[in-house]
């Protein structure tokens, strides 16, 4: 072998070592994306899977809708994060159309395992007309699981 095989032997090896760490660095992260991204997804599921509450009841016809929410599942949920939804209107439940309160505590935030939810929304901030065993209220909280009910008149 002469030297200009030697040498050009010697600028492929070097070429290849140095594409190789560039390729490796872009490699490793991009893996370590794709791992994150996984984990999230399995964090988001288990969190759907370990959610779950009742839309007890929702009473209309006094001036004010009052829908009441039993938190049955083994996560807490914060309140300002769920979804009302009267009818086919939106109404955001931490926004200033609604007042909320948990276990008869308007100052929290945190709806715990056990807790009752209620959120109080003044007829005329909707534009939905609230119709009794007609109008469909739905509640949907951060992880999108959902329960609706059917809106019954205020008795008495």
């Amino acid at each position: 072998m002469g030297v200009s095989v030697s040498a050009s032997t010697a600028i492929i090896v070097a070429g290849l070592f140095f594409a190789f760490t560039a390729f490796y660095p872009v490699a490793a992260n991009g893996f370590d994306r794709v791992t994150d991204a996984q984990h999230g997804v399995h964090e988001r599921s288990l969190e759907r899977q370990n959610t779950d509450f009742t839309v007890e009841n929702a009473t209309g016809g006094s001036g004010a809708l009052t829908v009441n929410a039993t938190n049955d599942g083994a996560v807490g949920l914060v309140v300002s994060d769920a979804t009302l939804v009267v009818g086919n209107e939106y109404v955001d439940v931490g926004g200033p159309n609604a007042t909320t309160t948990v276990d008869d505590n308007g100052d929290t935030e945190l709806w715990l395992g056990g807790e009752t939810l209620t959120v109080t929304v003044d007829e005329s901030d909707l534009a939905t007309e609230v119709v009794a065993n007609e109008t469909r209220v739905t509640l949907v909280v951060e992880s999108g699981v959902r329960d609706a009910v059917t809106v019954t008149e205020v008795s008495g």
